[in-house]
């Protein structure tokens, strides 16, 4: 039903547009990305060979992916339904619907996701478990250096402590890298720009909600439409 026959019928206008991201978690989104790149430029790029200034830079960027992700983690407990963001059992059921249907075992073709993919949810717990292991890693890491906040104080941990503390937060970021490539490389097909337009603009089509996104599911995560 168009929008100008459900105005004709209720007396009340539908929008051709739903909305999937609003505009402070835009926001949100677009300052991490950022904080994240200038992070990994000026971790990866000294090593690399360009040098500059890059520790002031570094540190800094840092506490300021700290307050983002504190604030994401407060918005997501109180303003959000968390839930949404959980592999629940369609997310699993309709995962093995499509492994079997690629392997021509099954014929029941998978049911349609709510407001986030599978695949989506995963993605968010890997970049979680690695931005929270950088971020407290990083924190820790922070009491080797002098500040215009604090003095330093490497004698908090003993060698081997300090030699953990930097292994997690090497590896997290070189794994976040990849993250990052998965993350770029899906935004930029074809077939996820719906995906990719909602960052931007906020929204997405009716026609896009209803050919991509189950409504019951979208509203049992506790997202509005």
């Amino acid at each position: 039903m168009s929008a100008s026959e459900v105005l004709a019928a209720t007396g009340v206008a539908r929008s051709d547009r739903v909305t999937r991201h609003l505009l402070v978690d835009r926001i949100y989104h677009w300052l991490t990305a950022a904080a994240v790149l200038i992070l990994m430029g000026s971790a990866f790029l000294p090593i690399i060979g360009w040098k500059f200034e890059w520790l002031n830079l570094h540190w800094m960027t840092g506490v300021a992916l700290t307050l983002l992700v504190v604030f994401h983690i407060v918005r997501a407990l109180v303003w959000q339904d968390w839930r949404a963001m959980v592999v629940d059992t369609a997310d699993i059921r309709n995962g093995w619907r499509s492994i079997a249907q690629a392997l021509r075992i099954g014929r029941r073709p998978p049911g349609k996701p709510g407001k986030y993919k599978p695949l989506q949810k995963l993605y968010h717990l890997a970049v979680a478990l690695l931005v929270l292991s950088i971020v407290v890693s990083g924190l820790l890491m922070l009491l080797k250096i002098d500040t215009p906040l604090w003095r330093r104080n490497p004698y908090w941990f003993a060698a081997d402590t300090w030699g953990v503390i930097y292994s997690v937060h090497g590896f997290a970021a070189m794994a976040m890298i990849t993250l990052v490539m998965i993350h770029i490389y899906f935004a930029l097909r074809p077939e996820e720009w719906w995906l990719t337009r909602s960052m931007l603009r906020g929204s997405i089509s009716r026609a896009e909600y209803r050919e991509h996104c189950d409504s019951e599911r979208w509203h049992a995560g506790g997202d509005r439409a």
